[in-house]
């Protein structure tokens, strides 16, 4: 058995730039020394990880101490809510642990996504509008920094699913778009900031979550399409990024029937996808990890420790959110005593664990000081960064009447549609120029022929709130365009524009999100402060496709004075 452990070559996807041949021999000793030293059970402890909360009590926190310390697992997902609290728990697990954790979380727009005081990035979504991509590796290292600061070692990003369908329930926002080569090259931009930054990355969710009309979260999704079809659009962005040094890959919960020929198979226990597909066929070596398995597509058919073990069995290397550990690493010990599974194959997994957690640095990990935790995840440099995204997304769809940027001699009427707050965007609009408010039911007061902004305010609370206008929304856009000069400001996703007539609108810009951000990203856009050369990142309809984006370059009207102390006015 020794020399069996010491004649698999190691292998890890990812490494740290500029790691030298000396180091790579440390490394090689470190991970079978480490190998060695465990037993069977702490060995297969090393295969799962489990989702820590502090937002469901202490005895969840408790449930959670007993796992790490019982089970020996490799590493936990962080959830909501308490940043501090996660902080002192990653401490004492890391502490307490014989072999480091690995540390994860689902970090697709920053730490926000589980931790209300951060920060929020933009949406995947927002992102692939983006034409300088380097932006998105500057806003990416910006996340690795918070990551760091938390002790978290492997953002669960980019997703890299192609959205080709606008009912998408689950991806939609969360994905760069409808366009495989932009979905490759932001996804490689995002990566590229985390990982050299020593924050692993994870592209999701294999093989393509981006043509479904259901949730993975509450059933299994079907993907009908050939096998054609699935080459050229849903495994096309895993394939052009399997060999760019991307430490994971996180297998979905669906059915592919094309792949999978077994009847209601998921992908994520499916050998033929994992093993033969996605190891064997695209030869990639790095994690191979499931989608969590809590989730509807699989808990509601598989019984916990089953799920793992069938997961384990088809190839993945580690199974995230396990709701059973014990039974898990039972079955898969069973496996192995039948001969349905080698023992290499766990050797195999474990190895490639321990080297990424090598060059992770986490045989040396420090812990955290969770002092003023929340203002190093929310403050001014986080702003910057972000308002820097949403000014490089914006995307001009139209400007017939060249009504853009605004012009601070004018008098402009706002009317705020949809649902969301819009103050600030009416704020900092009116520093550049006379704004008077109109609500829906008084746009009839305005002077004929002049100049109204409108703005869709949809919900940005979630990535998964519904984007469609109302008709009533549409009515009063349709009866100012019969008098006015209209400038449409679409503050939420450009699907939203599906079915709205823009036929008679001047001026269209869409901003992608609604929040305090954006709406001053956009409102500097507008007065010619910052240049809009955003492209749409997917097919809304038969007229916006994607791609489409007019350039309009900042405008010497900023030379202007600004207006000082000026209220917005409300008639």
């Amino acid at each position: 058995m020794t020399l069996l452990c010491f004649n698999l070559p190691l292998n890890a996807q990812y490494q740290p730039n500029n790691i030298s041949s000396a180091d790579l021999k440390k490394a090689n000793i470190w991970v079978n020394e480490t190998y060695n030293s465990l037993s069977q059970d702490d060995k297969l402890g090393q295969l799962f990880i489990v989702a820590l909360y502090t937002n469901k009590g202490e005895g969840h926190i408790n449930d959670v101490r007993n796992i790490v310390a019982n089970q020996k697992i490799g590493g936990l997902i962080l959830m909501q809510d308490d940043a501090a609290r996660k902080i002192n728990l990653v401490n004492e697990f890391q502490k307490k642990s014989k072999t480091p954790l690995m540390i994860g979380m689902d970090a697709e727009w920053g730490l926000f996504q589980r931790i209300a005081a951060a920060h929020k990035f933009p949406w995947a979504m927002t992102l692939g509008a983006i034409q300088d991509k380097s932006l998105i590796t500057e806003m990416a290292a910006k996340i690795a920094e918070d990551a760091k600061r938390m002790g978290i070692n492997w953002d669960f990003a980019p997703v890299v699913d192609v959205n080709t369908n606008p009912n998408n329930p689950i991806i939609g926002n969360r994905s760069f778009g409808s366009e495989v080569q932009n979905v490759v090259n932001s996804a490689m931009a995002y990566s590229k900031g985390l990982q050299d930054n020593n924050i692993l990355a994870a592209i999701k969710h294999f093989p393509g979550h981006g043509d479904t009309d259901q949730d993975s979260h509450l059933d299994l999704p079907v993907i009908s399409h050939s096998l054609k079809r699935l080459n050229e659009i849903e495994i096309a962005p895993f394939k052009a990024l399997m060999d760019k040094g991307i430490g994971g890959v996180m297998v979905a919960h669906l059915y592919v029937p094309a792949l999978e020929k077994t009847k209601g198979i998921p992908a994520s226990i499916s050998k033929n996808i994992i093993t033969g597909i996605l190891k064997e066929q695209l030869g990639y070596k790095g994690l191979i990890i499931t989608d969590a398995l809590n989730m509807g597509a699989v808990a509601n058919k598989y019984k916990a420790g089953e799920l793992d073990a069938l997961a384990f069995i088809a190839g993945n290397d580690i199974m995230l959110f396990s709701q059973d550990v014990a039974t898990g690493k039972k079955l898969i010990q069973q496996a192995i005593d039948k001969g349905e599974i080698s023992q290499n194959r766990v050797e195999e997994s474990v190895k490639k664990i321990l080297l990424t957690k090598y060059y992770l640095g986490l045989t040396s990990y420090e812990p955290r000081n969770p002092e003023n935790i929340n203002e190093d995840l929310n403050n001014a440099s986080h702003s910057e960064i972000v308002q820097k995204m949403y000014a490089n997304a914006l995307t001009l769809i139209k400007d017939e009447h060249k009504l853009l940027p605004l012009d601070c001699k004018e008098t402009y009427y706002y009317v705020p549609l949809e649902e969301a707050p819009y103050q600030t965007f009416l704020d900092q609009l009116n520093l550049n120029a006379t704004v008077i408010v109109k609500k829906a039911t008084e746009i009839s007061a305005i002077p004929a022929n002049s100049k109204v902004i409108v703005g869709f305010h949809k919900d940005n609370s979630t990535a998964y709130k519904p984007y469609k206008i109302s008709t009533e929304s549409k009515k009063t856009l349709a009866e100012l365009t019969k008098n006015h000069q209209v400038i449409l400001n679409v503050f939420g996703s450009a699907y939203a524009l599906k079915d709205v007539d823009i036929s008679k609108v001047s001026t269209v810009l869409v901003a992608y999100e609604n929040n305090e951000d954006s709406m001053i990203a956009t409102a500097k856009a507008l007065s010619g402060q910052t240049k809009i050369w955003g492209k749409l990142p997917v097919l809304v309809n038969d007229q916006l496709k994607a791609g489409m984006g007019l350039d309009l370059r900042p405008s010497s009207r900023i030379d202007l004075p600004l207006k000082k102390n000026n209220k917005t006015l409300i008639e």
